[in-house]
């Protein structure tokens, strides 16, 4: 039947705290590049970090979105190939479901692509929403060899994501070092990131204490397999708490919250040997993770970061979902409420995780 000519799409429009994603008509791709699909998005999830590029707030970090991107965010899409390149249809064809990732293509060359394990690193990656339009559209190009295959069993409404909010979670927890019947601390457990921590977490054996505020929280985080829940709105003392349950403190710290308090108090949970891992990114250019050198030295700490995951990772993390191991809380809308999600996300009122539907 052909592809459309034009299709909708989400258009970064201003700059800064006003600037908005209304919804418009641009044309469709018609032809994929060399190695590279078209995939038809018929969900797409809304990641904090889209929120972060939309209204510049990394701005100050050096980071923002590039005019490659065509002012289309969005890199956590699920949906149908449509077109294939002639130099990977050994990979793909026609009516296959693919996901599109934080990290669109890598060079395959350089020290990290070549090193089997960190190719996340790759000075030459593209990035969807970032570096490459997004998939806050209809109809949005990949690299062929990066895309992700969807497994049976997961939903495009489930896959959207995990293809940057599960994988991220799944992978701060392996970062952690934390293993079966030790103690994990995430701080933000409640929220979209927070939630598939929890979950991945306890997949994987781990004890977890969620920290995060208010009645509904503490039944979410419960539900999906906390062990212990610390309301910060009530106790005054976490790290106080943290001991009386851990006895010595946690083995590990996943910081999900992009919050200065997440960061100041995330060490103190800590026991000797413990590792926290930096995942939230908070706009403020002063918010550091870490702790008084006294602190780092006397306790044998570790201050890890984490970013999304290579390409294995997530097809790991789909797989718990394949599994029904993790399950995302999803929150629904379309491109019309983009504006107003990254509002709540602001807010701290979007519950669980935030997808779109995209195509019709």
């Amino acid at each position: 039947m052909g592809l459309p000519q034009e299709q909708t799409a989400a258009v970064k429009s201003g700059s800064g705290h006003d600037a908005t994603a209304p919804v418009k008509q641009i044309p469709v791709p018609q032809t994929p590049g060399p190695g590279q699909i078209l995939v038809k998005i018929n969900w797409t999830g809304l990641c904090a970090s889209d929120k972060s590029l939309l209204h510049d707030e990394w701005a100050a970090f050096g980071v923002a979105m590039q005019p490659a991107a065509q002012g289309i965010a969005g890199h956590e899409g699920a949906g149908e190939v449509v077109a294939v390149a002639d130099d990977v249809k050994e990979i793909w064809k026609v009516g296959d479901r693919a996901g599109v990732k934080w990290v669109v293509s890598v060079c395959r060359n350089c020290e990290f692509c070549t090193n089997g394990t960190d190719e996340l690193h790759c000075p030459k990656q593209v990035n969807s929403g970032f570096t490459a339009a997004g998939t806050f559209q209809e109809y949005c190009l990949t690299d062929g060899r990066y895309a992700t295959r969807i497994p049976d069993g997961v939903s495009d409404e489930e896959a959207g994501p995990i293809m940057c909010g599960g994988v991220t979670a799944y992978t701060a927890c392996k970062r952690s070092a934390v293993r079966p019947g030790q103690w994990l601390v995430i701080p933000g457990a409640g929220g979209g990131l927070g939630h598939l921590a929890v979950q991945y977490a306890k997949a994987m054996g781990m004890r977890v204490i969620a920290i995060d505020g208010g009645d509904a929280k503490k039944k979410l985080c419960k539900d999906l397999g906390a062990e212990e829940f610390l309301d910060f709105t009530q106790v005054k003392d976490l790290a106080g708490e943290v001991m009386k349950i851990t006895k010595y403190g946690s083995h590990g710290v996943v910081i999900t919250a992009a919050s200065r308090e997440g960061y100041a108090a995330g060490p103190s949970f800590l026991r000797p040997g413990g590792t926290l891992v930096a995942v939230g990114l908070p706009k403020d250019t002063d918010v550091v993770a870490g702790a008084p050198p006294i602190m780092l030295a006397l306790k044998r700490l570790n201050i890890v970061g984490s970013v999304t995951g290579t390409l294995k990772d997530v097809e790991e993390a789909l797989d718990f979902t394949a599994r029904g191991l993790v399950r995302p809380i999803l929150t629904k809308g379309t491109l019309h409420d983009i504006d107003k999600f990254c509002g709540l996300m602001a807010e701290g009122k979007l519950p669980g995780r935030a997808v779109l539907k995209v195509a019709a």
